[in-house]
């Protein structure tokens, strides 16, 4: 059974969770008004391996959120990542923080049969999400135009912090469920992180980068 370590820093939420074979062993989560990254991360990562009774020799791997988001919450999140598995000698996983918030949805909402749609705030009225065909990234502005544009023959939930700005805009939609109070815990990622682990699915140490949302353009492909 694979240890894996993940990180999650690309909100205002500053996360980590210790898994094992996917489950949850150990977690620390902070969301605030502000980043506190820079001073909380490395002390949950001590925490959370404390609590855990294990030493950082015994984790197989790292995974971490590469955003889109916060330029600044996804550096240092990354940074964290690649110090950890660099002398330790383990491979590293960048998960989109897209896929960890559609995992947090789903384990705190039944969603089958609904069109996912993760946000991820970019101010404003903007924000990070999929792209209408699924397979991507792209920063869209929420507007009644936006939600007419939708297919109504289905229901479409839309959930996180960039959702949560919005809810009155789809407070009147019929197709429209908002899901309050998501965000992209650490802990969500752990299923996915051990999938990749599982099949091998790593990360150039060296070339990874994060996803920040907007300087490849509106819309990108989405790493696989």
């Amino acid at each position: 059974m694979a240890l894996i370590l993940c990180l999650e820093t690309a909100t205002h939420l500053c996360s980590v969770a210790l898994c094992r074979d996917g489950a949850v062993i150990a977690s620390r989560d902070l969301l605030s008004t502000g980043y506190t990254h820079a001073e909380k991360l490395n002390v949950f990562v001590d925490e959370v391996m404390k609590e855990a009774g294990v030493a950082m020799p015994e984790l197989d791997a790292v995974a971490v959120g590469i955003g889109p988001g916060s330029f600044t919450g996804l550096r240092i999140g990354l940074s964290a990542a690649k110090g950890l598995c660099y002398p330790l000698g383990i491979p590293i996983m960048g998960i989109g923080t897209l896929d960890t918030l559609c995992e947090a949805a789903r384990l705190k909402a039944g969603l089958d049969g609904m069109r996912l749609w993760p946000m991820v705030d970019a101010r404003r009225m903007e924000v990070f999400t999929r792209t209408p065909e699924g397979d991507g990234v792209a920063a869209v502005v929420l507007s009644e135009e936006w939600m007419a544009a939708l297919d109504k023959s289905r229901k479409h939930a839309m959930f996180g912090e960039g959702a949560d700005k919005a809810g009155a805009l789809f407070a009147g939609a019929a197709h429209a469920h908002h899901l309050k109070d998501v965000v992209p815990v650490a802990g969500a990622m752990g299923g996915l992180a051990e999938t990749r682990f599982r099949e091998r699915v790593f990360d150039d140490l060296a070339y990874l980068t994060p996803l920040y949302g907007k300087e490849a353009g509106v819309t990108m492909t989405k790493k696989g």
